[in-house]
């Protein structure tokens, strides 16, 4: 018998037994959507990751304060140092605890010189409310203060209306811009209206100069939701103390390095730094934080392939202990099929089909239920359809192993079956 007798042979044999075929695919399914679906999640996470700092550019940097490190142990819980050479840079115990101030800020875009735009920015409120007339936002709008030069350097565009001037940031007049939900919220399905319109946010008037392009959401938050005023009127109105953070982009990517060097360089004399002292602000690429994101999700990654792998272990002892008992049902006819000729590599190559082909419908089955679970995900965040091909390929692959794994004692041992005592099995 050629090849495609023998799987001819095997594929009747499966289709005939649906009701074992089918609790051993569903067990191998299981095991495939499983891996499948979450690598097509994390995917998805990566594709929104992407979109949503991609605005950002990977040509800027932020400067911003870093909270200093505490360690606490010893018998009189003191703060430890640790310098592993005499020239090391120590700790400024003087300037630690200190946000970067306004006027640091300030004295910082003044002084630095390197082609650049360059922006100021602060933290106002998470649970604002905004109102006008009768209409009130829900007290989750977050505000933020910034220049003339923050919509620029946070991938932002003005929908209607314009930006700050400088001179109304250095004046800190009441101006504000308006996310697109907060617009919408206020004006229903006529944002466009809220241009020089007086609104209160928390009870003090501003007027609106401006409304923003909608960016959508990420991870199911809106990034919508807020507005941005001048950070003179942050520190007018909401005295939040908040840290300052100082934005820089340059022209040129392959200059990041040198601008990153030339600001810290510019700033450690604003923060009264001596050369022996360690830097107590912290240098940011716009990039780093998706990059960060990105492979903290590689954890992810590897509990997904841990959960299929231990399904597929568990699949493959279940295909292999069904193909045993197929093994002893079908004693007879392995004899009989010996008898009038049928050689033991025949035997062997039948059963051993028959497993590949089970495990390769669950592999079939449980890739397309993967995909499918995975990019509900993905509808959810709003991005395209994935299919992690890499993953596809791989799945197929491993359930290959799977079954041959399985099958190969089986069918090894259908294949030693003696044919007088394989027919008179009862």
């Amino acid at each position: 018998m050629g090849f495609r007798d023998i799987f001819s042979l095997a594929w009747r044999t499966v289709r005939g037994n649906k009701l074992r075929t089918g609790l051993t695919v569903t067990i191998i399914a299981f095991g495939i959507m499983a891996l499948v679906g979450i690598i097509t999640a994390i995917k998805a996470m990566n594709q929104k990751f992407t979109e949503s700092f991609t605005n950002m550019g990977a040509n800027s940097f932020t400067i911003r304060f870093r909270e200093r490190t505490i360690k606490f142990g010893g018998p009189s819980n003191r703060r430890q140092v640790q310098l592993s050479k005499k020239s090391a840079r120590k700790e400024k115990t003087s300037n630690l605890g200190k946000e970067i101030t306004k006027d640091q800020a300030e004295l910082f875009i003044r002084q630095y010189s390197y082609p650049s735009v360059t922006g100021i920015s602060v933290f106002g409120s998470r649970n604002s409310i905004a109102s006008y007339a009768e209409k009130k936002t829900s007290p989750n709008v977050m505000v933020m203060g910034g220049d003339e030069n923050y919509v620029a350097l946070n991938g932002m565009a003005i929908q209607d209306g314009r930006n700050f001037t400088r001179g109304e940031v250095q004046s800190g007049t009441d101006l504000c811009l308006l996310g697109f939900d907060v617009a919408n919220k206020l004006f229903p399905n006529q944002p466009a209206r809220a241009v020089n319109a007086s609104i209160r946010i928390n009870n003090v008037p501003f007027r609106v100069a401006g409304v923003l392009e909608s960016r959508g959401s990420t991870f199911g938050f809106s990034r919508d939701n807020l507005i941005i005023t001048s950070y003179n009127s942050i520190e007018k109105h909401f005295s939040s103390g908040n840290s300052y953070v100082i934005a820089v982009m340059t022209g040129d990517l392959l200059r990041m390095e040198q601008a990153m060097g030339e600001a810290e360089a510019a700033f450690r004399p604003i923060r009264k730094l001596t050369t022996t002292e360690e830097s107590n602000f912290a240098l940011d690429r716009s990039d780093s934080v998706a990059e960060t994101a990105m492979k903290s999700l590689g954890f992810l990654t590897i509990s997904a392939t841990v959960i299929g792998l231990i399904t597929l272990i568990g699949a493959a002892i279940g295909l292999m202990n069904i193909m045993l008992v197929s093994v002893s049902e079908r004693t007879k006819e392995v004899g009989l099929v010996k008898a009038i000729g049928g050689k033991s590599k025949m035997v062997q190559r039948q059963f051993l089909l028959e497993a590949m082909i089970i495990s390769l419908l669950g592999a079939v089955f449980g890739i397309v239920l993967g995909v499918c679970v995975g990019n509900l995900f993905a509808v959810y965040l709003g991005t395209g359809f994935v299919v992690p091909w890499n993953w596809v390929a791989g799945g197929i692959i491993l359930c290959a192993a799977v079954g041959l794994s399985a099958g190969i004692y089986p069918a090894i041992k259908a294949g030693r079956l003696n044919p007088i005592a394989a027919l008179r099995y009862e």
